[in-house]
């Protein structure tokens, strides 16, 4: 009984391994992490990649990470690169993670919160390094890899010299089946080349001469409709364009998973689509490239967009763009890209999205607004220069530089909306950095308006600066944040602000880039100048009510509120609603600084029109005096003593 038993034992053993040699899978990508502990010096990368299938090595020292080894199919690299553009030069560890997918041949690392290619994806190739196994401990090291984490499971805490792994060659089709069961089929016409592959699709196009487009489909996915799949349309302007061979590959991944960006707020939706032409770059196509993205529905609350894969700045770096692209959405489930260069591109949508609520109605507020307040300043400018010509009061200057100031603010600002859509990124440099110089020039002559103020109630015997003077200051001085900014680049373009209720159609205007070197410049200089203005212009106003309560005039409800009112307009306090606009009164906030602000141009016309009625209605006395800031009998200036 007892052999038997044995027997039996045996038999099933053997099975299980079979069974499970049969169901084994391969890995099909490497994932390894770690913080790299080095100098605080200059730094850099050393790439040394062949292809072959043996081994690849990740070492650190006090001042290079390597990258060494022979893992790739048909990419080679040996080169070092100055890290200096990553910022880590002041900083004595930094994170890093390594990534290598077997299928697209690509070798990706993310260093200092930036990804950098050092080996582009490419069609799936005959044979694949993979099953990358740690093949031992290395040297502790003070300088080194330290946390080395391989697929999210933690190896050790020490600081190591390296960490080396060893691969095996495996046939790529083995891990296409393993990684999409089933079959694929496409029809292609006689002058399209094809590749097939269960995780990747590429066709071959000859445009020959009389070329007049052609249209490229991906493979069909089973279970998924023919007419659901990815088109590409090649238009007749390629065939110009390319001046050195003939042939175009289009070539389709479906799996896009190294492909992302590692960012949570963003991630491709769909699958990734490469065109290309054999050592040519194509850019500024004459016809643009059309694809036909099919995709699941998305959230009514995440946008999406047409993005490239871009490396004209860098090489090395790599990032979804959607510049050259314009997306067009064809419903739910249909997004149509129009580019105008070659490259990969996808679908990116904003999975964390921060749409604006009632942005119709608040740009048509906005936009009635600028046009009063336009022709508001026009008509003060106007008011102040005949006055101007009665009286030699030194706030008179001032006050038409706000108006110049403004107006002009008001004026691109109305029509930032048409020149985004019409002149495109790069009229749009020019108009987003002239709107944040009137901007500026516009806080500026507020913050003039309090300083006059002051000099008027606190420094009554001394003459204040001339007007040349506050033109320099006024003009001359926010010119010079923009000049910087123009010269650092890339912070003036197109920007969208998405609403809530249609995500997929965003308002495009002329301002600052929604990058993060353009947000830095956004609060370094606008709400740095709206925190000053609206701190001092508060205080300005204690001030003021401290020395004009005493007065005559003050006891007259509506020139105490007038003049309130006024000085508010003039000092710019309400742009201090911007720091408000959180919590359950958002909206009431939003909508509150909108009227206020666009409309900021006509209060002003109103209270200098109303002081000069008011004068008329006074006959001419002390109160008149006070409307337009004379110098010895201005209101806030205190009763002189007989």
């Amino acid at each position: 009984m007892e052999p038997l038993l044995t027997a039996g034992l045996r038999a099933a053993l053997v099975f299980i391994l079979l069974l499970s040699a049969g169901t084994s899978e391969h890995d099909l990508y490497l994932s390894f992490c770690g913080t790299w502990r080095h100098d605080s010096g200059a730094l850099s990368l050393i790439v040394n990649l062949s292809t072959g299938c043996s081994e690849i090595s990740i070492s650190a020292g006090q001042s290079s990470l390597s990258i060494d080894g022979q893992i790739t199919a048909g990419c080679s690299r040996s080169e070092v690169i100055p890290l200096k553009q990553l910022g880590l030069e002041s900083q004595e560890e930094t994170r890093f993670c390594l990534y290598w997918e077997p299928l697209l041949d690509q070798l990706k690392l993310q260093v200092g919160g930036k990804n950098l290619s050092l080996c582009w994806p490419r069609s799936v190739q005959g044979l694949c390094c993979t099953d990358l196994s740690n093949s031992g401990k290395a040297p502790v090291a003070i300088y080194g890899i330290t946390d080395g984490t391989i697929k999210n499971d933690l190896f050790t805490h020490e600081t190591l010299e390296a960490y080396k792994f060893i691969g095996e060659s495996t046939d790529c089709k083995s891990l296409c089946d393993q990684q999409s069961r089933g079959s694929t089929h496409i029809n292609v016409e006689p002058a399209v080349g094809n590749v097939e592959h269960l995780c990747a699709h590429s066709s071959e196009v000859d445009m020959k001469e009389g070329f007049r487009g052609h249209n490229v489909t991906a493979a069909a996915t089973k279970g998924v409709p023919a007419e659901s799949s990815t088109t590409v349309h090649l238009p007749p302007a390629l065939k110009t364009a390319a001046t050195k061979t003939s042939k175009v590959v289009c070539t389709f991944f479906n799996n896009n998973s190294l492909f992302q960006e590692g960012h949570k707020e963003n991630r491709l939706f769909n699958e990734v689509v490469a065109i290309t032409v054999e050592n040519e770059v194509i850019a500024n196509l004459s016809e643009p490239i059309t694809i036909d993205f099919h995709h699941d529905v998305i959230p009514q609350l995440h946008s999406k967009k047409c993005v490239s894969w871009d490396t004209r700045k860098d090489p090395l770096q790599v990032n979804w763009l959607a510049d050259g692209c314009e997306t067009r959405q064809k419903g739910a489930k249909h997004t149509e890209c129009l580019c105008n260069h070659l490259t990969y591109f996808s679908v990116l949508v904003q999975m964390e999205p921060r749409p604006v609520r009632h942005l119709l109605a608040l740009t048509a507020i906005t936009s009635l607004g600028c046009a009063v307040s336009v022709i508001s300043c026009v008509a003060v400018f106007i008011f102040l220069c005949r006055k101007s010509r009665r009286c030699k009061e030194q706030s008179i200057p001032i006050h038409m530089g706000l108006a110049v100031s403004l107006g002009l603010l008001n004026l691109l600002f109305f029509f930032t909306g048409v020149l985004a859509n019409v002149g495109g990124e790069r009229l749009c440099v020019w108009v987003g950095a002239g709107l944040h110089y009137t901007l500026l020039s516009s806080f500026t002559w507020m913050g003039v308006e309090v300083f006059h103020t002051f000099w008027m109630v606190h420094v009554v015997f001394s003459p204040s600066p001339k007007a040349c003077v506050w033109n320099l200051v006024g003009f001359a001085l926010p010119a010079l944040p923009v000049f910087i900014l123009a010269a650092v680049g890339d912070i003036y373009g197109v920007r969208e602000v998405v609403p809530s209720d249609d995500v997929s159609n965003p308002y495009r205007m002329c301002w600052m880039k929604d990058t993060p070197k353009a947000l830095l410049a956004h609060y370094f200089t606008n709400m740095t100048a709206v925190a000053v203005l609206v701190i001092s212009g508060l205080v300005m106003l204690f001030l003021v009510y401290r020395k004009i309560r005493i007065r005559d005039e003050w006891r007259q409800n509506r020139v105490a509120f007038l003049s309130i009112w006024g000085l508010s307009c003039l000092y710019g306090t309400s742009w201090g609603l911007t720091f408000l606009d959180f919590g359950p009164l958002s909206d009431v906030i939003l909508f509150l600084s909108c009227v206020l602000n666009a409309f900021q141009g006509f209060f002003l016309m109103l209270r200098f029109y109303m002081l000069a009625w008011m004068r008329k209605q006074a006959g001419g006395s002390a109160l008149g005096s006070t409307s337009t800031g004379s110098t010895r009998q201005h209101m806030l200036q205190a009763p002189e003593k007989s």
